[in-house]
Order: C-alpha cells, then sequence, then structure tokens
C-alpha cells in the first residue's frame, strides 16, 4: 500500500499535463500512485498519459468512455485509490519540490490526523507568482492538531481541495463523493472539515496554482453557474441530517449569501439573459434556507442582500448600475484628491525650500527606508559620538518603525516632517538614491555609501543587460546620481567601477566600507551573543548561505538548490543558516521551502536578521555566489565557498565585473552533493582554501582599517583630515581594476 494516492483529472490539458507530471514523479519522497483519469479529453492528453504509465509505475492511466465532469473523474480514480491518504491535484497544477516528504513528516509527527491542509501560490501566465493573501493562517500560533470549531477561520479559506491530504478511510466512511457541475469542491471542502476529528496546517507552499490567460471555465459566461444551487443544497442537506453540524448553519447561509452576491456582481460568470432568473433562484434559497432570527455577518453588504433576496430583480439591477456609478464617481474624487494633493505638495515644497540650511542636521536611509543599518547606521553611530551636535534624523518606513533603536528620531517618507528635514539638512547618507522629488539644494552634501564591492554589473553598465533592468530606466538612475557629491570607496576596484558605472560629478571618497569597521574591530562578547540569540552552541559549525538576488528572474529570487539535500549531506555538528536577500524578506518562494525546513529544526531561516554583519561574525564559514558579502567575509579571514550553480546564466543575465570562479576566495562548487561533499570532508577549511582566500586578499586589498566612519564623520562633517590607508595598485595583469575596466 502506498502512503499517498494521488488523483489527477484530465480534460484538454495537453500542454500542461507534463509539467504537472512530471512535479509529481521529481518528487524527493516516492512511496505515492498517481492516478491520472482521463476524462475523454479530445486534445493530445490520453497519448501522455499512457507515455507517463509506460515509463512509470506509479502512474495509473485511467480512460474513461464519456466525459463526465471533474467531480465524476476525481470519484472514479478515489475508488481506485490504495494509499494511506488520498490527494487531488489538478492537471494544469503542479506540486513544488519536496511536497510529499514535507506532508509525510507532518502526518508522522501529528499521529495520523484526518485532513492535512497546506499552502499555496497562484502562478500567473505572465510570470508573475503570488502567494495565498491568507499565508499567515498556517504560520499562526496554536495546537497542532485541531477541529474546525477550536480553528473555524479555515473555513473562510479558498474552497479547493487540491491544497488537502485526506486520511482514505476517513474519506471512504465519511462517503464523500464529488457532486457534477461547477463548485463541486466546496461541498467536499465543508463537508469533510465540519467532520474531520482531527486537523493539521503544513505551513509551505506545495500547489502550484496555476492562473491562465484563457480556458478557465469558471470564468467563463454559461448557466453552468447555476450549479451552485444544487451544491448549496446538498450542504444544507448534509447539515440537515447530523444534528451535531448544527452549529455550522449560520455560517454556511452567509458565506451561500456572499457567493450568489459575488456570482451575480462578476461579468464572466452568469449570462446578461440568465441573471434575472439566477437572481430568483438565489431570492428563494436565501428565504428558504435562513435561520429562524440570523442577521447575516457583517461582512455581507446590507443593501445588496436586501436587494437580492426581498427585491425584484429590476431593483437589484438599478442598485448595481447605480454602485457602479458610485464606484466611478469615487474613483474620479480619489484621481482629483491625488492631483490636488500633489499641487499642495508642491506649494509646500517651494515654501520649505525657502528655509536656510540647517548646518547641523544629518538625514538618513537605509535598503528604502527599512531602518537603522548598513554603512548609513556606522556613519550615524559614529557621527554622535564625534560630532553630537548635528542632529540625525532617519527616514524608515512605516513597517519598520517598530525596529528602530530607542532614542533614534525618524520621519515617514513623503511626509510633511520628511520634506521638511530632507529640505534644510546639510548632510543627506544612503546607500539608495533618494526619490526623484528630492531636490538637490546648494551647499546640501549628498553622500552615496554604495553597499558594497561591485561584483555584479551596476549603473550604466546595466544598459547591455535588459533583463537585469526590467522596469528600470538607467538614464533616470543616473540623474537621480546626480546628485551625489561623494561616493565612499572600498577599495581601488570599486573606485574604478564606480566611475564608470555611474558617469555623474561626484568625488570619491577613500574611506573603506562603514559597516565593516565592527568585523574589523568587533565588539567584545558580539559573536557569541549572536550565535547564543541563533541556539548555536560552542562546538557547531555555523554555515551562512547568502545568495544573491537574480533579477533577470520574474518576481526575484530564492534558493533553488535542494537545501533538505545540502543539509543532509553536513556533518552533524554543522548547522546551515540560510539569509535571503534583504528585497525576497516577503518573496513567495520564502514559503516553499525555507521556513518549512526551519520550522523542522533542519536549518535556520535568519533572512529576517536585520544585521547583515551579526551573521559574518556568528559563522565559521559563507557560502555565497555573486555577492558582494564575500569581500565583507575576507576581512574576517574565514573560509568562503562560492556556491555557482548558474554561473552560465547569470553571466549572460547580469553580468560580473570579474570572473568569479577564475581566482575565487576559495572553493568553488557548482552541485549541492559537491557542496555538501566539500563540507563532509573538511576541504573547506584545507590549505588549498587558506592558499585562495589569502590571494583574494591580496588582490582586492582596500581601505577597511576600522575607521572608515569616523573617516567620513572627520573628513565630510567636521572638516578634519583623517588619513586614507596607502594601498598598492595591482597590476594590470592581474589586478581586478584593470578587469573591472574590460570584462564587463
Amino acid at each position: 500500500m502506498p502512503r499517498f494516492s494521488i488523483v489527477v483529472p484530465v480534460h484538454n490539458v495537453q500542454g500542461y499535463l507534463r509539467t504537472c507530471l512530471e512535479s509529481v514523479l521529481d518528487q524527493s519522497y516516492g512511496d505515492f500512485e498517481v492516478i491520472v483519469v482521463d476524462d475523454r479529453s479530445p486534445d493530445g492528453s490520453p497519448a501522455i498519459i499512457d507515455e507517463f504509465a509506460a515509463r512509470d509505475e506509479r502512474v495509473v492511466a485511467v480512460h474513461l468512455p464519456v466525459n463526465g465532469g471533474i467531480g465524476p473523474a476525481r470519484n472514479h480514480g478515489a475508488r481506485l485509490a490504495r494509499g494511506e491518504y488520498l490527494l487531488f491535484l489538478d492537471s494544469d497544477d503542479s506540486y513544488t519540490p519536496g511536497t510529499l516528504r514535507a506532508i509525510a513528516e507532518r502526518i508522522d509527527a501529528t499521529d495520523r490526523p484526518d485532513i492535512v491542509l497546506f499552502d499555496y501560490a497562484r502562478t500567473h501566465w505572465y510570470g508573475a507568482v503570488k502567494r495565498n493573501r491568507d499565508a499567515e493562517v498556517f504560520g499562526a500560533p496554536g495546537p497542532e492538531v485541531f477541529t474546525v470549531a477550536e480553528r473555524p477561520e479555515l473555513l473562510d479559506l479558498f474552497t479547493v481541495v487540491w491544497n488537502k491530504a485526506y486520511r482514505l478511510d476517513f474519506f471512504r466512511e465519511g462517503g464523500f463523493t464529488f457532486p457534477t457541475g461547477f463548485y463541486e469542491d466546496a461541498v467536499i471542502v465543508y463537508q469533510t472539515l465540519w467532520t474531520a476529528r482531527t486537523i493539521t496546517l503544513v505551513d509551505r507552499i506545495c500547489v502550484a496554482y496555476r492562473q491562465r490567460r484563457q480556458g478557465n471555465a469558471m470564468r467563463t459566461p454559461s448557466r453552468e453557474h447555476f450549479e451552485v444551487f444544487a451544491q448549496y443544497e446538498r450542504l444544507f442537506r448534509f447539515i440537515g441530517e447530523r444534528p451535531e453540524l448544527e452549529r455550522w448553519r449560520g455560517f454556511l447561509y452567509d458565506h451561500m449569501a456572499d457567493h450568489y452576491l459575488f456570482i451575480l456582481r462578476q461579468a464572466d460568470r452568469v449570462p446578461p439573459s440568465s441573471r434575472p432568473e439566477f437572481h430568483r433562484r438565489a431570492a428563494r434559497d436565501l428565504r428558504a434556507y435562513r435561520p429562524a432570527g440570523h442577521r447575516p455577518g457583517a461582512h455581507i453588504p446590507r443593501t445588496s442582500f436586501t436587494l437580492l433576496a426581498r427585491a425584484p430583480y429590476t431593483l437589484y439591477a438599478l442598485h448595481r448600475i447605480a454602485a457602479v456609478k458610485r464606484a466611478g464617481l469615487r474613483r474620479r474624487r480619489l484621481v482629483w484628491r491625488r492631483r490636488l494633493r500633489r499641487v499642495l505638495l508642491a506649494l509646500h515644497r517651494r515654501l520649505v525650500l525657502r528655509r536656510a540650511l540647517d548646518p547641523n542636521l544629518a538625514v538618513y536611509s537605509a535598503f528604502s527606508h527599512r531602518g537603522v543599518l548598513g554603512d548609513p547606521a556606522a556613519i550615524h553611530h559614529k557621527a554622535r559620538e564625534l560630532a553630537p551636535h548635528i542632529r540625525s534624523v532617519w527616514v524608515v518606513g512605516k513597517d519598520h518603525v517598530a525596529t528602530l533603536p530607542a532614542g533614534v528620531e525618524h520621519v515617514l517618507p513623503g511626509s510633511r516632517a520628511y520634506r521638511r528635514v530632507t529640505a534644510r539638512a546639510t548632510y543627506l547618507i544612503n546607500n539608495v538614491n533618494w526619490a526623484n522629488d528630492l531636490v538637490k539644494r546648494k551647499g546640501a552634501v549628498h553622500i552615496h555609501t554604495h553597499q558594497g564591492t561591485p561584483v555584479k554589473s551596476m549603473g550604466a553598465d546595466l544598459l547591455k543587460y535588459p533583463g537585469a533592468r526590467r522596469g528600470f530606466s538607467v538614464p533616470k538612475m543616473l540623474l537621480r546620481a546626480d546628485r551625489w557629491d561623494y561616493s565612499l570607496v572600498a577599495n581601488p576596484h570599486s573606485e574604478l567601477v564606480w566611475d564608470r558605472a555611474y558617469p555623474c560629478g561626484f568625488t570619491s571618497l577613500r574611506s573603506g566600507s562603514p559597516r565593516n569597521d565592527c568585523l574589523i574591530h568587533p565588539e567584545e562578547g558580539r559573536r557569541e551573543s549572536v550565535r547564543q540569540r541563533l541556539g548555536v552552541g560552542d562546538d557547531s559549525t555555523l554555515i551562512l548561505y547568502a545568495p544573491t538576488n537574480r533579477d533577470h528572474r520574474q518576481g526575484g529570487y530564492a534558493p533553488t538548490c535542494d537545501l533538505e539535500r545540502l543539509v543532509a549531506g553536513l556533518p552533524g555538528d554543522h548547522v546551515l543558516a540560510v539569509r535571503l536577500h534583504p528585497s525576497l524578506t516577503q518573496h513567495h518562494e520564502r514559503g516553499l521551502g525555507l521556513r518549512d525546513l526551519a520550522a523542522r529544526g533542519l536549518l535556520l531561516d535568519v533572512t529576517d536578521e536585520p544585521r547583515v554583519e551579526d551573521l559574518l561574525l556568528a559563522s565559521d564559514a559563507l557560502i555565497t555566489d555573486y555577492s558582494s558579502l564575500m569581500f565583507d567575509y575576507a576581512l574576517l579571514d574565514r573560509p568562503i565557498v562560492l556556491h555557482t550553480y548558474d554561473l552560465d546564466t547569470y553571466l549572460a543575465a547580469r553580468g560580473t565585473y570579474f570572473d568569479v570562479t577564475e581566482r575565487p576566495p576559495g572553493h568553488v562548487t557548482r552541485d549541492e552533493d559537491e557542496l555538501a561533499r566539500l563540507f563532509a570532508s573538511g576541504a573547506w577549511r584545507d590549505e588549498e582554501s587558506t592558499r585562495l582566500r589569502t590571494a583574494f586578499r591580496s588582490r582586492f586589498r582596500g581601505y577597511d582599517d576600522g575607521r572608515a566612519a569616523e573617516r567620513v564623520v572627520r573628513t565630510l562633517m567636521l572638516g578634519e583630515d583623517l588619513a586614507v590607508p596607502m594601498v598598492p595598485a595591482p597590476a594590470s595583469a592581474s589586478g581586478a581594476p584593470s578587469d573591472a575596466l574590460t570584462r564587463s
């Protein structure tokens, strides 16, 4: 008996079926059967099914003699199922890697519950991927196993069966069968959730739910949408036959009312000629099924509900026409409000720009207003020490205000206070360009810190890589960079790159990277404190995996290597900590496996750690790819491994200023097995690793001496002079600066 039986109904999906079936057969957990039910599909799908069945004995091919719809096809597959758990997967959707293993481990950890719910993400035809908007439900605190009475919010989730695994005995003993027609999922979802004794959740994106541009029957006007009435009749009859479920009658009534109103509002559901009849049928149900004394929930529009339940269709239609017109008026009012706001903002800006600059005001921002971070933070702290007369104000987004240290003055971007301080500040320090509407005033000093030593192409060099600058205007970016007065330089390589990538009128300050001062002169006990906070013992080896972003991929990047496979190959005393690029903190791919692996204790997800410097100090080795972190970490003189499994793709899509694999700071790997073997054998810190790192440090020897922040404050704010460390220029035959001018 297999662990899982996966039923896949098939009809007219030849373009997607291979992807669907391969996503199942490629799962790392192989104890399953996949029952593929051909619902008399007229396209090439039957041949594809037979091809997969001949290729893999776990595929059970079923060809139905007549087309009966998705419900009967699922029922046929469920009758053939032999597994301990029953799953349904639509043939244009797919499983994400590691899905079945995650579900199986959750089943084992929760003593075989009746139902396992897991998360999904919508994958749009134009490339965007969006996680389920109710994803927080899966990670909410609470008991591991429960009934729906204890977690009623589960009934408000998307009513589909393909994000659930049902214990087969529970499913069959309950006599659950799919009805024919549209909205059949709702019947099974509610019946099973109401009657399940044990339910558990998997906080992981397991299903890629395809959003097709065309061909979605649910979004095609037809009378088949009238099937919704029969489905709710079945559900009310189900409650009526089970007195213990009476508590759900009010919920079902409200859901039905909301559903009917939704269908009538949509232009792509009921044909216009059939709307009066749909209205009459809906009104009949709302009168017939209303529980005694029940008042519809607050989320149901009262006027629309009353007109649907008690008024003729003509009045309801007039109300909808009026509602559409009101919505149009509201949109026009919003447009005029925005225009008026722009005029008022322009007037306010002109007023504040009339005021003199404040010589003792500095405004900071980092990483698009995410908090007191990076190089600007290091300068801020040093300025408070050396120049306490200079008032420091941070621009911080409202979502990050709670992370601010005590005593830090801040303004919200775009606010009146923001316009006042940015107009009057003498010093403006940022590692990202300021917004377009910020006016560069005469006498104001703009200091751009950058975000480390450049590896990937930047600035004007992006003109050669259209995939990396999708939605990004290089000319407009250069106009923003024209406001820079000083560009901080960490090493000769950076200086040459910045001069060419940003052909603007700034002066390079050979300061070093302020954020790296703490790496050269770390606070006593800081490393131990961070490791303790992460739960890493002194006898453990902490490996930090910090890949950079992939701009060429729609929606960003998360690690595509098999992290679970990598962890399995590491020695037992090694701890893997994964930090995604800061831009991906809320990215859907983080929910594919990273959070699941962290919840299972297999690795640490440190993406939310605000200060990457803490992670560098705490770790014993760094795994990265094309990230500037390799230069920062080299200052610690600890092992670095480059995991460049997609080197050719990255070079073509983004380009680098030098070949990171030609003279790397440590060993280079191309797949997770090779990476795991490197650490299992101890070669990650062998003599060759030391030799490569020493050569890299010598090649990119820079200005970091632990006094970079002090150098910025004394030189640019106090008008003093702090000597720059002498750095010999590398020879043109092997030096990074010469490479930087020729390789990109």
